[in-house]
């Protein structure tokens, strides 16, 4: 045995502990990248893309079919297994750390095969798909039992997508019907402001664009304007547009399983809106550790890089002044969104939908 079928049987001979992770589906070699991790890597780690790598990372290229093989006989240790959805920028890393302070949930932020599995399933049907409809079903539950493994403390597993792999999430709930999700959102005007805050707001929206704009043309029956003539006001409005149309299909198709949380009603109250997300994944809601998650360290730094402050008086200050720098295009976004909900009744109803209320 060489030394590459080596290092594959030892990683597959561990792959019923987390300390062996799926980082990356590469559907052109047939491959996944398995690497050793651990519980502090997972705590420490914002995303689990390819910045977790690095020059100490030891794991290798397993051919997909050998990893699914072994991921199917795998049976004691599987915890629940639970989502965050969200619309981009309304503080899923947040509540993805601030699950994490519990002590009973291993926390998955942003897997890189997912992305992988959305952007395969846009094109299931379609004559290019890589994959086949019943190799994308093993594909996918090989992953859900992965995401599935704990450690001795953990009561569930919590996936965070993101923002546009969400787009993903009624065929993750159907797949795995004994998941809840939490979807969390921002009303429009605070969401455009949001969304032009950042220094490289335009390059990710644009990165984006195009497949936010084809989902969105899929879901209305209006044309929509191409996207080389929106404006960036305009580009913000029609992504949160197409990113809130898909989480109101979610909330719509999976009733109670799936909860809405508007992000700035959550800062408002983090308390009671921490304990409904812990019932809701069944997991212990205490008073004394709600006021720790309450008063916690986590709230007044930038999740996504812990290293900075970023609380929220930081981020009050930075909404005003993007509405001060972003005020014509905010009301371009706002223009435009109106415009569309006079013709599109669906585009009306998630704009007057309070996103921050939950079901009585």
């Amino acid at each position: 045995m060489n030394r590459t079928e080596t290092t594959r049987e030892a990683l597959l001979a561990r792959l019923a502990s987390p300390d062996v992770y799926p980082q990356k589906l590469d559907l052109i070699r047939g491959g996944l990248l398995l690497i050793h991790f651990g519980e502090d890597a997972y705590r420490s780690s914002s995303f689990l893309d390819d910045r977790i790598l690095g020059a100490a990372t030891r794991g290798g290229w397993v051919p997909v079919e050998c990893v699914v093989e072994a991921a199917g006989q795998l049976v004691d240790g599987m915890r629940p297994l639970h989502c965050i959805f969200h619309t981009g920028h309304v503080g899923s890393t947040l509540v993805s750390r601030l699950l994490d302070e519990t002590g009973q949930v291993l926390s998955l932020r942003e897997p890189l095969p997912l992305r992988t599995l959305a952007e395969a399933h846009d094109v299931l049907h379609a004559p290019e798909s890589l994959l086949g409809p019943q190799p994308f079903d093993r594909l996918l539950e090989t992953m859900l039992r992965l995401w599935r493994r704990g450690y001795a403390t953990t009561r569930a597993a919590v996936v965070k997508t993101t923002s546009s792999a969400a787009r993903l999430a009624p065929v993750l709930l159907e797949r795995s019907a004994e998941s809840r999700a939490i979807y969390l959102n921002l009303r429009a005007e605070p969401a455009l402001a949001t969304l032009l805050a950042g220094a490289n707001s335009l390059i990710d929206l644009r990165g984006h664009g195009a497949e936010r704009l084809k989902r969105l043309s899929a879901r209305i029956g209006s044309g929509i304007a191409p996207l080389y003539t929106l404006s960036p006001g305009q580009l913000a409005a029609m992504s949160w547009l197409a990113e809130s149309m898909t989480r109101r299909e979610a909330l719509d198709r999976f009733g109670d399983r799936v909860i809405p949380v508007d992000f700035d009603d959550f800062l408002g109250d983090v308390a009671q809106f921490m304990q409904r997300i812990l019932v809701h994944f069944d997991l212990p809601a205490d008073a004394g550790q709600l006021a720790q998650l309450a008063a916690s360290p986590v709230l007044e730094r930038y999740s996504k890089a812990p290293e900075h402050d970023y609380g929220p008086a930081i981020r009050n200050g930075i909404l005003a002044d993007a509405r001060r720098a972003h005020r014509v295009e905010i009301d371009k976004g706002m223009r435009w969104l109106e415009r569309l909900a006079r013709s599109e009744r669906a585009v009306a109803r998630v704009l007057d939908t309070n996103a921050g209320v939950y079901p009585a």
